[in-house]
């Protein structure tokens, strides 16, 4: 009941921009509610496009690492025997940098999807789960971080001159029913596949920010997180 009425004071604050919000970490009024989520917001989206943005930000982390799709896996496992080992490693690794060179495009569509979050917005995330605030992001930002991602990937692809051997198999294999049409296309799967990523980052630090406020250093999260903790 202690943690529910919390949650009821920081929401009827920043939905009506009510009176201070008295709890056992202090007064919290709408302000620094408000503040207090974009901070936390603005803290894990920073943290996850900055960790990704760097070499082997994708490549050497195997929760994001960009593979082949399932169904050209045995294609190349062939590659691989067949002694094209190195071309193989090359399609991989240049899916990964491309990833990890568009990724800093994201960090301003995050930013301004914060400074455009309305009260309703700020409602869910601050009732909602553990990913609130990344499914906040996934609906707000996908498409144009996508958009803003697709033209990098190409860049990375054509400097190898992968992306065509690559679509040529793939678009057979779509045509058979063994590949997804959205994987048919190696730009297109890569883009994708750096937005799976990105999120994956982003609910990994908003899942932290939640479950440890203090451990940011930030006296700000640890009154709005905290007070929603008890």
């Amino acid at each position: 009941m202690r943690r529910l009425l919390r949650i009821l004071g920081i929401v009827s604050a920043l939905l009506i921009g009510g009176h201070a919000f008295a709890g056992g970490l202090g007064e919290l009024s709408a302000g620094d509610a408000s503040s207090g989520l974009k901070e936390a917001l603005i803290r894990g989206a920073d943290v996850a496009v900055s960790q990704l943005g760097k070499t082997d930000g994708y490549m050497g982390d195997a929760r994001v690492r960009i593979p082949l799709p399932d169904s050209l896996r045995p294609a190349e496992k062939m590659m691989r025997r067949l002694g094209m080992k190195k071309q193989a490693d090359e399609l991989i690794a240049t899916m990964n940098r491309a990833a990890e060179s568009a990724v800093v495009e994201a960090k301003p569509i995050l930013l301004d999807a914060v400074r455009n979050m309305s009260f309703s917005d700020a409602k869910g995330i601050l009732t909602g789960g553990d990913d609130a605030a990344t499914q906040y992001f996934k609906r707000t930002t996908s498409a144009p971080i996508g958009e803003r991602f697709l033209p990098i990937v190409k860049q990375a692809t054509a400097k190898v001159q992968l992306s065509d051997q690559y679509n040529r198999y793939a678009g057979q294999a779509a045509k058979l029913g063994l590949l997804d049409d959205k994987d048919a296309n190696l730009d297109s799967y890569v883009t994708q596949k750096a937005l799976d990523g990105l999120f994956l980052m982003i609910a990994e630090q908003e899942k932290a920010i939640r479950k440890d406020p203090i451990g940011t250093g930030s006296k700000l999260l640890q009154s709005v997180f905290g007070a929603l903790g008890k």
